[in-house]
């Protein structure tokens, strides 16, 4: 049955919906630069897009955060919807670090420069350093916050993949607060491989912000090590391993780049 309603009815307005609000975050680009308008029609999207698909969020946390705060935010990685419902439910400026090839792609990479999200380079250990780097100074300058996904990708089973050191570079970098951030059953709306939205109950799990304006790059492994632990303790799944060659040879030609859809 639910079938049915979301390709009769909830594919239809999401398609609709996300078409209207994607026009106007692009012209409102002509007058506003930095994102902030920009943010606000992504946070009215992500919030309909849930309610359109008849996914009920619950929150945990949210009160740990200011809304004026600027952070890091580290994140289990499950399904594209994480990102929706991350952006409906985190009441701060959030921006994400992007391929660099996207901002050439007309149009996109037009929107993507003028809603203040951040390049990082991939395929190039020490360009992604620099680049990551940089976004951590534009981080602290500009007062807004990122969300990182450090298993390098969605994990389509239960479990954890180990974090790669990226997100933790960048906040020490940026020396502002990291937050550890736990994703429950948002695999179970939008499994990887599906495009419709499933009517099932997901929440978002905040933890305590963790101060790295004491901390030196050095410490960098140790931080990891503790969000890792975080996040597995806020969603309560395991650590799991892959041995993927694709996952190898990331590891091997870039082990410190965060990795975002």
């Amino acid at each position: 049955m639910w079938r049915v309603r979301a390709l009769l009815i909830s594919a239809p307005l999401i398609i609709l919906f996300t078409t209207v609000m994607a026009s106007l975050s692009l012209l409102s680009g002509l007058f506003n630069r930095g994102g902030r308008r920009q943010h606000t029609y992504a946070r009215i999207w992500s919030k309909w897009l849930l309610k359109l698909a008849f996914v009920k969020l619950k929150t945990f946390g949210i009160d740990k955060l200011r809304v004026d705060g600027s952070y890091v935010l580290v994140s289990n990685h499950t399904s594209y919807l994480d990102i929706p419902v991350i952006l409906s439910s985190v009441p701060v400026q959030i921006r994400f670090f992007a391929k660099k090839g996207l901002f050439s792609v007309p149009f996109l990479g037009w929107h993507l420069r003028h809603a203040g999200h951040l390049e990082v380079v991939r395929d190039d250990a020490r360009a992604s350093l620099r680049s990551m780097t940089e976004g951590a100074r534009l981080i602290r300058e500009r007062g807004i916050s990122v969300v990182l996904f450090p298993e390098g990708g969605r994990t389509p089973v239960s479990g954890i993949r180990p974090f790669k050191e990226g997100a933790a570079h960048i906040a020490i970098k940026s020396g502002v607060p990291v937050v550890p951030v736990g994703l429950i059953n948002v695999r179970n709306a939008l499994p990887m491989g599906s495009i419709l939205l499933r009517p099932v109950t997901v929440e978002i799990h905040i933890g305590d912000p963790i101060e790295t304006t004491d901390l030196k790059p050095s410490d960098r492994g140790s931080l990891n090590e503790t969000l890792q632990a975080k996040v597995i303790e806020l969603v309560g799944d395991p650590l799991i391993h892959t041995t993927s060659t694709a996952s190898v040879k990331n590891a091997q030609t870039n082990p410190t780049a965060p990795v975002n859809p």
